[in-house]
């Protein structure tokens, strides 16, 4: 699916010159880039999602022993 992004002037300079001296598009490096950082996005966004449902008593966490416990890890 295509997208369009705006890029500040200065990052748009550093892209295009990394593709002008490798040869690669400027679409291989920000696809590169969204991969490099999307599974750390997903992981902060979805972990302040479960801290917001704990703190509003929607969710509930399992202590640490015991989640070592059910799985036979020993501290």
């Amino acid at each position: 699916m295509p997208i369009s992004i705006r890029l500040p002037e200065e990052i748009e300079h550093r892209l295009n010159e990394l593709a002008a001296r490798t040869g690669r598009s400027k679409t291989f490096y920000a696809t590169e880039a969204i991969l490099e950082h999307l599974d750390d996005l997903e992981d902060l966004y979805l972990a302040e999602q479960s801290l917001i449902e704990v703190r509003a008593g929607r969710s509930e966490t399992i202590p640490l022993e015991e989640v070592m416990r059910q799985y036979g890890i020993e501290s």
